[in-house]
């Protein structure tokens, strides 16, 4: 269990990501100079391990699937397309564009927030911050509310866009901030969870966590269910504060480790959550996808044969992923057992599925949006919007498809 604290708990910063990775492989090759032939066949499982979840394939043995053409059963209208400044700038961040107010709301790595119509994509407002941002944006009442790698959390006007607060967090906010009765929770990849007052900013609390010395770089968000603050962690566990003033609820285990070496054996449940019906969903990078009940913690379900690191989505009935390797598939929501997959697309380095309609909706690494039909997953159409990686979930709203790609572009999509 973490400790709940009230007050600041010092500049303790713990990096996670590439550079992280880099000084571990390092120490592996030193180690394997000393320990002879068995580290180094250790090490190499764990360079490849590594290399397979971010390449998307196991040093380019395994290359993504070429586009092959079929005749499609949807006509696709690209309503309007227009630029976010420069995006994420080739980075892994977690910028998502969010609805609104009437409008959609997205922001670049340099600091840039817009506005925009939803039918015409026409330029409301848009303000210049000069904040890294590297989470968000997240809608409060009233608020825009995102994190950044320096570890501060902005707020904006949702009607003007005018700056109304900025507060320190502990380090890189890598997650979409939620809100909830005015309160503003943020995780950091450093493991803590900082509730703000939304008018304000002031620390409400905080609660810290220790992460692993290894671990994917990412946070999952936070979802907010009955008056608790949901999120997953590093070490596999599944854990709900009390969202008024951060008292530790319950905690579970989801995914637990597995394998020989610590590649391997890496179980971070860095996929943001979601509440169905008193119920949470959430997937893990190698272990699995569970069901969890929202009241107490208990599991009800694990499917430990899917390995997940994109995010989930849901209809009335199915839950909707893609998998490690790039495949779509459909779960039943309410045993986890997969109804169909859908392997066209392997490993494109697709993102999250959105469903909505008959429809199933990903982006990939080309630019390329992807329809599919959700009664068997055939592919249905597809049109590309960028030239770079779409890695932001689809955003759904009146039957229209908004999609994100890496190099700020921002598009308005539709089956005619």
């Amino acid at each position: 269990m973490g400790n709940h604290i009230n007050q600041a708990s010092g500049e303790r910063r713990q990096v996670k990501g590439f550079f992280s990775f880099r000084l571990l492989l390092l120490a592996f090759f030193a180690l394997a100079l000393l320990t002879g032939c068995a580290a180094v066949d250790t090490l190499g499982e764990s360079v490849s391990g590594i290399t397979d979840y971010f390449s998307g394939g196991e040093d380019n043995a395994d290359p993504p699937s070429a586009l092959v053409e079929y005749t499609p059963e949807v006509q696709l209208e690209v309503l309007w397309k227009e630029s976010v400044g420069v995006g994420a700038d080739e980075q892994s961040l977690k910028l998502i564009p969010v609805i609104g107010s009437g409008k959609i709301l997205a922001a670049d790595r340099e600091g840039l927030v817009q506005a925009r119509s939803l039918t015409t994509g026409k330029l409301i407002w848009e303000t210049e911050t000069e904040v890294n941002f590297s989470g968000g944006p997240g809608l409060g009442a009233g608020t825009v509310i995102l994190g950044s790698s320096n570890a501060e959390v902005v707020a904006l006007d949702i009607e003007t866009g005018v700056v109304l607060w900025k507060a320190a967090v502990s380090s890189e906010v890598l997650s979409v901030p939620v809100v909830a009765d005015h309160i503003v929770v943020v995780r950091t990849t450093d493991g803590s969870v900082f509730a703000l007052d939304e008018k304000a900013g002031g620390k409400l609390w905080s609660y810290e966590r220790n992460v692993p010395a290894l671990s994917i770089r990412g946070t999952g968000s936070a979802v907010i269910a009955e008056g608790n603050v949901i999120g997953g962690y590093d070490n596999g566990k599944l854990m709900a504060l009390r969202l008024a003033d951060g008292k530790f609820v319950w905690e579970t285990t989801i995914a637990i480790p597995k394998g020989r070496s610590e590649i391997e054996r890496l179980v971070d449940l860095d996929v943001d959550p979601i509440v169905i019906n008193g119920v949470i969903y959430i997937a893990s990078y190698q272990s699995g996808i569970a069901a969890i009940s929202e009241t107490d913690g208990e599991v009800m379900w694990r499917n430990e044969t899917i390995s997940s690191h994109s995010g989930l989505s849901n209809d009335s009935r199915y839950l909707y992923l893609a998998d490690s390797e790039s495949h779509v598939m459909q779960l039943d929501q309410r045993s986890g057992s997969p109804l169909w997959k859908q392997k066209d697309l392997h490993q494109r380095r697709l993102t999250a599925p959105v469903a909505y309609e008959n429809h199933v909706v990903v982006g990939d690494f080309e630019g390329y949006v992807h329809w599919m039909s959700s009664t068997d997953g055939r592919s249905l159409g597809r049109v590309q919007v960028a030239s770079v990686a779409i890695d932001a979930k689809p955003v759904v709203m009146d039957n229209v498809v908004y999609v994100y790609a890496k190099d700020g572009t921002l598009a308005a999509i539709k089956v005619k």
